[in-house]
């Protein structure tokens, strides 16, 4: 009698397990596994004329079956990684590399913001804050205080370059040409934990038409293209040297008119990558010395024409 008892509790235990299983959708077997390989890279910025920074980062797999019959697939990556390659010559791989885990996943460091360091988790709409890895170290966050001047209405920032005053400029691709009470762009300064938003004042007016703008020391600096013939740079809104397509014998129209005009550290970029010689504001051409794909990183073509590859 007391074993067949004990038999009906064991029975009993079991079928509760197996009916809160069911009730809970099914009793689960997950699988739960890395990618080999890393993906998603992209160039990040320039460091100088022969490195630059990639970003990539690690995918997963997650699948999982029910007892009901039921199945689930998800999907997702994080753990970003930093590199520094040469793109000028063929080495056998990164110069150096650091990766994360846990809170600082994909597609959250957005471009280059001085010339060994990234940012991103541009965040003003709660936290106010953004976050900054540089080479050889691991990231920080700062705290910001914000603050608006003359506008009510913040925009969400996808670019952030050196600006006067030792402090930083955040915009994105529209920001400058808003009207009514929209603020325009914003100065960060880093020391100061502050970021203050604002509309134009007049003497800032003329960097709108700027396909991308930044500051050396308190000089302004602006790269506007007419279409894809001219390529002007101006500077305290006086124009100071262009280039025609056209007399450039190496450079693909073609390639030129896919391309976005965007400053990259002390380089910019425009199919091909370039600088400025910001003693005599010149523009300085790296013969032939292009990107494949970009932003995704990957192939490289230098100036004999020859593939560098990774």
């Amino acid at each position: 009698m007391e074993k067949n008892k004990f038999c009906f509790e064991r029975l009993l235990a079991f079928a509760t397990v197996v009916l809160s299983c069911v009730y809970m959708w099914g009793c689960s077997d997950t699988t739960f596994e890395w990618d080999e390989k890393r993906s998603g890279a992209k160039v990040m910025g320039f460091v100088d004329d022969s490195l630059v920074m990639v970003e990539d980062y690690r995918c997963w797999s997650k699948y999982t079956n029910y007892a009901n019959g039921s199945s689930d697939d998800d999907r997702g990556c994080e753990n970003a990684r930093l590199c520094v390659y040469n793109y000028r010559v063929q080495e056998d791989g990164p110069r150096w590399c650091d990766s994360l885990t846990g809170s600082y996943t994909n597609g959250m460091w957005d471009g280059q913001f001085s010339d060994s360091v990234i940012w991103g988790h541009l965040n003003v709409q709660r936290e106010n804050s953004i976050s900054l890895w540089k080479i050889g170290e691991k990231p920080h966050k700062i705290s910001l205080n914000r603050s608006l001047e003359g506008c009510s209405i913040v925009f969400r920032g996808n670019s952030v370059k050196e600006w006067v005053d030792g402090a930083f400029i955040v915009r994105n691709e529209k920001s400058l040409k808003f009207g009514g009470d929209s603020c325009q762009y914003a100065v960060l300064d880093t020391l100061l934990k502050t970021i203050t938003y604002k509309r134009l004042e007049k003497n800032l007016e003329w960097i709108k038409e700027c396909d991308d703008v930044r500051a050396w020391g308190n000089d302004v600096v602006c790269l506007k293209r007419r279409g894809n013939e001219l390529l002007n740079l101006w500077v305290n809104n006086e124009g100071k040297d262009s280039i025609y397509v056209r007399d450039i014998p190496f450079w693909d129209s073609m390639t030129i008119s896919l391309a976005s005009l965007s400053f990259y550290g002390k380089l910019f970029y425009w199919a091909y990558v370039n600088s400025i010689d910001h003693d005599k504001w010149k523009i300085k051409l790296n013969p032939n010395v292009r990107p494949l794909s970009f932003p995704s990183f990957g192939e490289f073509v230098d100036e004999k024409k020859k593939l560098i590859s990774y």
